[in-house]
């Protein structure tokens, strides 16, 4: 579960620099689906290894050689998801869930082979970059679609995986990278926005809209 944390400690957009996460433990167990005291745990043994450090606001950071590993985790972790996908025929959120619990079944050099088989892709199912380098470059192109102004298009770039249920229903409906939105009317008293998708409109709670990362036209 530990590294299963550090994947989601490097996995949202719009976080500039690797080396300069922030979470508490109580986002922690917003994103692992956990107890507060379990996701403390978490954190304490993160900090034991000497890959985050407490900030002023008792805050976890990640430290150079957290963020290293990190780099590392979250780079085997997309690699599994596409083999899973184009060889094994597992569909994009089932891959996601069965690359958590094979990721310390792979070595290094294990990885770098499928890697090539392959043929190095660019990206995971979900849209995020294999190359972490790439994705820290590329975040500030990108918007969450619960902020893309009433009337703009955008196209889906990436799928936030924190939340295994959530991801199963953006494919569910649909969302899925590549496909064009736009955002028709927002309503942020009932928490929810309407969006056209295929030549068709629909309610989408703000939660689910947050997890939906656009690039603007």
């Amino acid at each position: 579960m530990a590294k299963k944390l550090v994947i989601y400690l490097v996995a949202e957009p719009e976080t500039p620099e690797l080396a300069l996460i922030l979470v508490n433990a109580a986002r922690v167990a917003e994103m692992l689906g956990v107890s507060r005291a379990s996701a403390g745990e978490m954190l304490k043994r993160l900090e034991a290894e000497g890959l985050v450090e407490r900030g002023e606001q008792k805050e976890a950071i990640l430290t150079p050689e957290g963020a290293e590993r990190a780099r590392r985790v979250v780079r085997k972790h997309r690699i599994i998801e596409r083999l899973l996908t184009d060889f094994m025929g597992y569909t994009a959120a089932e891959a996601h869930v069965h690359a958590d619990d094979l990721g310390d079944t792979f070595s290094d050099d294990m990885i770098e082979r499928i890697n090539v088989r392959l043929d190095r892709p660019d990206r995971c199912p979900h849209g995020w970059p294999i190359s972490t380098e790439l994705e820290q470059s590329e975040n500030e192109g990108l918007v969450a679609l619960a902020e893309l102004e009433v009337g703009r298009n955008g196209s889906i770039v990436r799928l936030a995986e924190h939340d295994g249920d959530l991801l199963h229903w953006f494919y569910d409906e649909g969302l899925v990278p590549g496909s064009k939105v736009a955002v028709v009317s927002a309503q942020p008293a009932a928490g929810q926005l309407t969006i056209a998708l295929d030549g068709s409109e629909r309610a989408i709670s703000e939660r689910a809209a947050d997890g939906i990362y656009v690039r603007a036209a």
